[in-house]
């Protein structure tokens, strides 16, 4: 596990800008339950995708012209029970931090990997999120 003052500024960046935090698995449940969308990121302090995946994040929440509904974050190392409970959702894909996924009505239907994250700038991120929400969140 990393230390919490470590992690804590990292989890703040998004919690600062409206992000929920899931906990624990029962967290992860409930808010995997809502309907309408939820954007779930997978914290993490990989400085080489991380670094720009959080910025991203934020980026098209910001500027998109329709977003999702709620907005949630665990952080993977720290937040240890429910990022695997988040994983569970996740299937088939592999663990992967930080990862950004989308669902609609507690269905997976978009999901970035770290592998689709490394060396991409946050407008890039962005820009790929936001096209996702104008596709998913109507």
């Amino acid at each position: 596990m990393y230390p919490a003052e470590f992690v804590l500024p990292m989890k703040a960046e998004l919690t600062d800008e409206g992000f929920s935090e899931m906990l624990t698995p029962e967290e992860v449940e409930a808010t995997l339950k809502k309907s309408g969308t939820t954007l779930v990121v997978i914290n993490s302090v990989c400085g080489c995708a991380a670094g720009t995946c959080r910025p991203g994040v934020l980026m098209a929440i910001q500027n998109a012209k329709v977003k999702p509904a709620n907005l949630a974050t665990s952080f993977a190392g720290f937040d240890v029970d429910a990022v695997q409970k988040v994983r569970e959702y996740l299937m088939p894909y592999p663990p992967s931090s930080p990862s950004i996924a989308l669902f609609k009505d507690g269905n997976l239907v978009s999901m970035f990997e770290r592998h689709h994250i490394e060396g991409l700038s946050a407008q890039m991120i962005a820009q790929q999120l936001m096209a996702e929400f104008d596709k998913h969140c109507n």
